[in-house]
This record gives C-alpha cells, structure tokens and sequence, in this order.
C-alpha cells in the first residue's frame, strides 16, 4: 500500500510543476461570483458542527481569491440529500453540493465531469478505487469528499470480564455473544438493521459471507445463494438466540447502537472510526478486527463514500473547479479527515496520515481503503435499492422471517430500477 501511494504522490509532484488546467483558473475568476456550496453536517452538535470546518476554509480561501465569495448551508445527514434535490427541481441547483449521491443528477446532464473543472494534478490525486466509485460511463462527476471503511468493534472491558477473545469467525461471534449475554451485556451484539443505515450494516455481513450487493459484472445479485445463507445465520444463529439485546434489529437504527456502544452496553458492533473516538471519550477501551466471517477474517472490507459534485446551472465552471483545487488540498483534506476521524480521499494526503504517528489509531481503516468494496453508486438505481434494503432488510432476521424472500423482493426492485435506467 506504501508503494502505491508513493507512486501516486510522485506522479502528482510531478504533474504539479507542468499541469494545464483542464478549464478551470487559478486566479480567482473575472470577480463578483458567489457561489452556492451545499453540504451534511458530520458532527453531533454545535460543538463539532461540520459549519466550523466550512467557516474556516471559506476564510481563507476568499483571503487569497477575491473575485469569489462561496456561501456555505450546512444540513443534517438525515435532510441534506432532499434539501438539494429540492433545489434542483425547483431549478435552484447549488454551485456545489456535498451530498451522498451524484448518479442521477450526472446522468440527468446536470453535473460538469471531474476534467471540466479541476487541475489534473488534483482529478489525479484521488484513490484510484474512490474515482472508480465516482464514475458514471467512463466520466467522473462524484468526487471522493471523505471515506471511510469498517472493522468489528468489541469493548475490551466486556471481553475481558466474560474471559473471551476477538472473534475471528461467525461462531466466535455466536459463542462470545452467548457468554457476554451470561455476563449480563445488555447488547451482546449490536445488530442495527432499522432505516437510518442498515444498508450498510447489510453490506458488511453480505461481503463476510462471500457476497455483496453485485457479481463481479457489476450485475445486482442481492438474493444469491451466499446472501441467504448469510442472513439465514444472522437470523438464527444471532437473533433467534437472543443475542442482539432487547430492540428488534430492525427497529433499531445506528446512531442508538452506536450510543449503546459509548455507554458500555454493547458487546460487538460493527463500526467506524468516528465510532472509535466517541467511544474512547466515554471511557470505552475499544478493539477492533477485520469482520469475521464462516472461516476466518473477511478479506474485503466495506468503504463509505461520500460525494462532492458541480452543478451546472449556474455555469460557475470556472470558480467552481478553482474552489475545489483548493478544498482538495493536503491540509484541508486532512483537517476534514482529523476532526471527524475519517480518511483522506487524495493518495498524497493518505500517505501523510501513514506516515504520522499521531494518527496510528486509524492506520487499519486507511490500510484497507484501497481494497474495500463501495456501494454501487455509478448505477442511478441504487438510490431506489438503497431505500428498499433500508425498508425491509429487518424483517428477514424476524422470528419466522424468510431471508430469501425478502432479498428477492428486493433484487425485484433492483432489476426493476436497472431496467429503467
């Protein structure tokens, strides 16, 4: 991984010096541009409000680029998307928008391409598996803004008075979920399959079982033999045994596993970095390894992305690609990533978090970055698929709940929404 990311900063180094814009300045434009920036909020507060971060940027960047003003609305995750596909039908589009999918907007023609607006030495920077994710066709219009992957967490503190190990397989998992239950943990194994993201918690166990959301075509393949098999476990081997603590799996979302996590409650759970720092705030020892699967460690691991694009309604093209240039630099990616404990989406910043000791803790999400699996969000469908793995996903752990069913009703929507396409 070291010498991947070496090869890219190089090849970026070197571009530096000699790199044409690919129809985009440097000079801050003709002046008298505003431009409208949209983008979720990633903090749990006012305190660590993702507006901060934005703040500050646009301070510094309007310092150095007086022609352009940028004008910043920081939303909820839970509104941000709809807040700017409002926007977009009310023909009110943002300059930029932060969101958490480009697919449809880029296939509507409403999207300028990655080459229209950045320098190539910033387009050529991001991973090569975050660009690929952010391709419609050949083009990219998604620009990786923060990533993210996942790993098994486990409370050490738990762990070590019910006397067990990490799991390396589902029946580790099984047993320690038994003993941590005898041990009074009120969650052995936190399993949140309810609306607010249970389309990622699906993703990590259907990649542990050998499956995943599509086939190596990049066909959907939601109700193969692997993913049944999968929640065929997870329904009997987990739930039926009452080892995922008294909310119904599909009643229960993550942002409430994750803070029955913070406050100790949890045995298991599978998480993400940010995860890791509000639980060490509270006091939580964590550990973490790869996601077990039926016979060892899961060799792929799930990636989170989320998205960066630009409009063009308003035709800013030119402001818009300077903007970003500068937003994709080392330090500010790297800021973003540091107060949130996320991951950088450039090969340049990465190799600087590798690099640095301080950020240690995160060094296993960065390692298996470049080899994780994202959802399939080049597919204008997978807005629909997410919605219906969000709607019925739970009921497939319920008692008496047939997982084959219900992930054939999903690939249903699925094949539907691809057919229309």
């Amino acid at each position: 991984m070291q010498r991947r990311y070496t090869g890219v900063t190089a090849a970026v180094a070197a571009l530096g010096l000699t790199a044409t814009l690919s129809g985009c300045g440097t000079d801050g434009g003709s002046g008298g541009v505003t431009l409208k920036l949209v983008a979720a909020d990633y903090g749990t507060g006012a305190e660590n409000s993702s507006k901060k971060y934005w703040d500050d940027l646009v301070t510094t960047f309007e310092k150095t680029h007086p022609g352009i003003k940028v004008d910043v609305t920081v939303h909820s995750w839970k509104d941000v998307d709809r807040e700017v596909a409002d926007m977009v039908k009310r023909d009110e589009a943002p300059d930029i928008a932060q969101i958490g999918a480009y697919a449809d907007y880029a296939k509507a023609g409403k999207l300028y391409r990655a080459n229209e607006m950045l320098a190539i030495r910033t387009e050529s920077n991001f991973l090569p598996s975050l660009s690929e994710a952010g391709k419609v066709g050949s083009a990219l219009y998604g620009l990786p803004f923060v990533a993210s992957t996942r790993l098994l967490f486990y409370n050490k503190g738990l762990f070590a008075k019910a006397g067990i190990d990490a799991p390396q397989t589902w029946d580790d998992i099984g047993a320690d979920a038994e003993k941590l239950k005898k041990s009074g943990v009120t969650y052995p194994f936190a399993l949140p399959l309810g609306q607010e993201e249970s389309q990622a918690e699906t993703l990590m166990w259907l990649l542990s079982g050998g499956g995943g959301y599509t086939d190596d075509s990049g066909t959907y393949a939601i109700d193969s033999a692997a993913n049944v098999e999968t929640f065929q476990w997870l329904r009997d081997d987990l739930v039926g045994k009452g080892l995922t603590g008294p909310v119904a799996p599909g009643k229960l979302d993550r942002a409430k596993a994750f803070e029955a996590f913070t406050k100790g409650e949890v045995g298991m759970l599978n998480g993400h970095p940010t995860l890791m720092q509000d639980a060490e705030k509270k006091g939580v020892e964590v550990g973490m390894v790869p996601l077990p699967g039926p016979d060892g460690p899961t060799e792929g691991s799930m990636g989170v992305a989320d998205w960066m694009m630009g409009f063009k309604q308003n035709g800013h093209r030119k402001e818009i690609g300077t903007f970003l240039d500068f937003a994709y630099e080392d330090t500010n990616v790297l800021a973003f990533a540091d107060a949130y404990d996320l991951l950088p989406v450039t090969g340049s910043a990465s190799a600087r978090m590798e690099a640095d000791r301080k950020q240690k803790k995160l060094h296993d999400f960065v390692a298996a970055l470049p080899n994780s699996q994202l959802y399939p969000f080049g597919k204008t469908s997978w807005a629909q698929v997410s919605e219906a793995v969000k709607e019925k996903i739970g009921s497939a752990v319920e008692p008496g709940g047939n997982p084959e069913t219900v992930l054939g009703n999903i690939a249903s929507v699925a094949r539907e929404a691809e057919s229309a396409e």
